[in-house]
């Protein structure tokens, strides 16, 4: 059942933990115990890290130092709080 689960909804805990501050190797870990398509996992967690790393690259380059700091302190409270309200709107939507 739990494997049946994580391989219905594994690409989505990829694709959030590999943008997130999430320990990424605990879902690397699961997607190995849960046998998640090996294609699938590695085009998700391309998809996640790289738009987190080339976030972080696009802000740098057009803010520059100015930004740096703010990123240093508040982009992984910023990540939590995105996807907590994505979630939850989702849920939302879905309840109307």
């Amino acid at each position: 059942s739990l494997k049946e689960y994580y391989n219905n909804y594994g690409v989505w805990f990829v694709l959030v933990a590999g943008f997130t501050p999430l320990p990424f190797k605990i879902i690397t870990i699961a997607s190995g115990l849960f046998q998640l398509n090996l294609i699938v996992f590695i085009v998700c967690s391309l998809i996640a890290r790289g738009s987190r790393f080339y976030l972080i690259a696009v802000l740098l380059y057009i803010f520059g130092e100015t930004i740096k700091k703010f990123i240093e302190k508040y982009f992984n409270i910023l990540t939590i709080l995105f996807f907590i309200l994505l979630i939850g709107g989702v849920l939302f939507l879905g309840y109307l």
